[in-house]
């Protein structure tokens, strides 16, 4: 699978730095209801809120290459 080229609203790696460790230990101690435990990457976690708050789309109108609305929600 080849990368895909990131969105105008994705982290930079400074931004990462600074939220990943919060969001990590918050995922780790709240176990997943919708069963996406650990399947996509904090990151992309992040990635997909900023894409969504910034564009305002639907929830289920998501860019296909972004995880699912309920990994994220």
């Amino acid at each position: 699978m080849s990368e895909r080229k990131p969105y105008r609203t994705a982290l930079s790696d400074e931004q990462r730095a600074l939220v990943e460790p919060v969001i990590a230990a918050w995922k780790a101690a709240h176990r997943s209801v919708s069963g996406h435990q650990n399947r996509y990457g904090v990151r992309e976690i992040v990635n997909t809120l900023l894409y969504q708050g910034r564009t305002g789309c639907q929830w289920d109108l998501l860019p296909h290459d972004l995880p699912p609305c309920g990994a994220v929600r």
